[in-house]
């Protein structure tokens, strides 16, 4: 069994930590639970490396945590919505976790490990859920021969981009072909773990070094023509790319199918696990009654929390929004929770922020930047 220390306060980043013992000394701000650098240069240059480029940034907020004994696929398949069988010796996926009632209690990302004959299994879980969701499996650890071993030392940088892979291939490290695929390499007396996630508007990649050579690795990439990033604008492209994030765009209220990450996170044929039944009875017998969607604003970013209307009825709420500074000019995105009623309409749906009203357009694609 795993003991699980309640953090008293937000722990800095280590690569935040590292930034700010030089001369550029960046503001931090929380984000995911920890500090982390907000910016790192003007908003327009910020969105054009993640936009067009290749950006480099902070995804100390993670952590990564082993799953062992000889129960670990079994019990672990138990407790996530997704495939852990399935999946390729050097795969992953997106997962949800719930309860018995089919409600979300959070989300992460399963790896399976195929290195030199093992075959390990790993979960990253963002900071500001660890501690919850990591009690949550304790629960549900009985006989089984299983134990949470979180990795210590180690933090992850980010790469995000169109040319992030460009940027990989210039210093020699492997750039992978596939999404939610990934590999060792060791690289100037590193040894990292380079993770393809899931992306929409450009490649993101994830790459596990030591706390002690978090410094030496951002200035190799950056050497490799990636630009530095901060929170901000990083979280602006999230919401671009239409990316919900727990517990931001997805609450403990949530059913899986409300959330829209049907394909994504969801398995049908992979066998029991907590929440299933709810899930399944969904799928066969009904339906839901709103949905977690993508839109594009024409007016100012309201607040998370704003209501959305369709003929002066409520037709929804923003869950997160915000402005990405193109050279084109500013585009507004958000998420938000509709209606099925309103979004069948297909109709424009307005919002008030900033004493001005503005509107709602539905995506039914991605956005061209």
């Amino acid at each position: 069994m795993t003991d699980i220390a309640l953090a008293t306060s937000p722990a800095t980043t280590p690569l935040a930590s590292w930034l700010t013992s030089g001369d550029s000394q960046p503001q931090l701000a929380l984000w995911r639970g920890v500090l982390t650098p907000v910016q790192l240069d003007v908003p327009a240059a910020e969105t054009a490396a993640l936009a067009s480029g290749a950006a480099v940034h902070d995804l100390g907020w993670l952590r990564r945590i082993e799953v062992r004994g000889e129960d670990r696929f079994r019990w672990l398949s138990g407790m996530v919505t997704n495939t852990v069988s399935g999946l390729g010796p050097a795969h992953g996926n997106y997962s949800l976790v719930l309860n018995p009632q089919g409600r979300i209690q959070g989300d992460l990302t399963v790896w399976r490990n195929g290195d030199a004959g093992s075959d390990k299994l790993e979960l990253e879980i963002a900071a500001d859920q660890a501690e919850r969701l990591l009690a949550h499996f304790e629960h549900f650890i009985i006989m089984d021969d299983v134990e949470l071993v979180p990795r210590e030392n180690e933090t992850g940088i980010g790469l995000t981009g169109p040319r992030a892979g460009e940027v990989l291939a210039r210093l020699g490290l492997p750039a992978l072909p596939e999404p939610m695929t990934h590999t060792r390499a060791d690289f100037n007396g590193m040894s990292l773990r380079i993770r393809r996630g899931y992306g929409v508007l450009g490649d993101h990649y994830l790459l596990w070094t030591t706390t002690a050579t978090v410094g030496k690795l951002w200035k190799f990439l950056i050497t490799g023509g990636a630009e530095p990033v901060g929170s901000s604008s990083l979280n602006a492209f999230r919401v671009a790319e239409g990316i919900a994030a727990y517990p931001i765009d997805i609450a403990e209220r949530d059913l899986p199918q409300e959330t829209s990450l049907t394909a994504r996170a969801l398995h049908f044929s992979k066998g029991c696990y907590l929440g299933q039944e709810i899930v399944e009875r969904i799928r066969s017998r009904g339906n839901v009654h709103r949905h977690l969607r993508h839109v594009e604003l024409d007016g100012p970013v309201p607040a998370a929390g704003s209501e959305l209307m369709l003929d002066g009825a409520p037709a929804g709420q923003i869950t997160s929004a915000a402005e990405l500074a193109l050279s084109s000019g500013p585009r507004r995105f958000a998420l938000a929770m509709i209606r099925s009623e309103a979004e069948v309409r297909n109709l424009p749906l307005t919002y008030s922020a900033s004493e001005t009203t503005g509107t709602a357009h539905l995506l039914a694609a991605p956005p061209t930047l």
